[in-house]
């Protein structure tokens, strides 16, 4: 099974933030949060979150300009952000959007609009919670009957390199860090020694290469692994 997707709140009223968290967890997914905008720009290097709910008006570091740095950045530039703002003037959310955000949604808003825009966005960061197909070149990966195969040829993947893979081929080209892949694949509460993700990259590269073709896997000196 893959790892839950990650969530970024960023949301300095208490309450707000508490609902949010309430709701994103009933819905499956692992949840951090803040409440400044320097932070929000810290917390989205180290943690890697799937999406990040930023709120405009914040202490320390405003919510634009949080956006703006989280996506300047090559670490978090893919990092999907919906931007919650009381300024609901169309030339607001231009600015928003402009700035990077991926989806502007104005204040009061609806609860369950913004659930589902939430899962909207999380539907394009992690398809394969949602048990798409995914391909790079001629890999195949299907999420909801756990199938890979290559060339048209089914390989037979264990669990851990099922998820390392369904990872890797969301973001082809994305080099993942080791301590990136153990949050994704192995889960943070589960403590694994980084080199246990070489094993299994070693295992995942042996298994796509069984038939022939080139490895899609690249080891970033380093940095860590990409496909592509």
């Amino acid at each position: 099974m893959v790892t839950k997707p990650t969530v970024l709140i960023v949301e300095d009223e208490p309450s707000q933030r508490e609902i949010l968290v309430y709701n994103l967890e009933a819905e499956g997914c692992t949840v951090v949060t803040a409440d400044n905008g320097e932070d929000a720009v810290l917390l989205a290097e180290e943690e890697q979150p799937d999406l990040i709910v930023l709120d405009w008006m914040l202490p320390k570091l405003s919510g634009i300009e949080a956006c703006r740095q989280i996506k300047r950045r090559a670490q978090t530039r893919s990092i999907a952000v919906i931007m919650l703002s009381a300024r609901s003037e169309e030339v607001d959310k231009i600015r928003g959007l402009e700035t990077g955000a991926d989806d502007y949604v104005a204040k009061p808003y609806s609860l369950p609009e913004l659930m589902a825009r939430i899962r909207a966005q999380l539907r394009r960061a992690r398809p394969s919670v949602v048990g798409a197909e995914l391909e790079f070149a001629d890999i195949k990966l299907d999420a909801a009957s756990h199938k890979v195969s290559r060339a048209g040829t089914d390989i037979h993947l264990g669990p851990t390199e099922f998820r390392l893979l369904a990872t890797l081929i969301e973001r082809p080209g994305r080099v993942w860090s080791r301590d990136q892949l153990l949050d994704r694949v192995w889960g943070r509460e589960v403590y694994v020694d980084t080199r246990t993700v070489d094993v299994h990259i070693g295992r995942l590269r042996k298994s796509l290469c069984q038939n022939g073709g080139d490895d899609p896997l690249r080891t970033v000196r380093g940095a860590g692994y990409a496909l592509g």
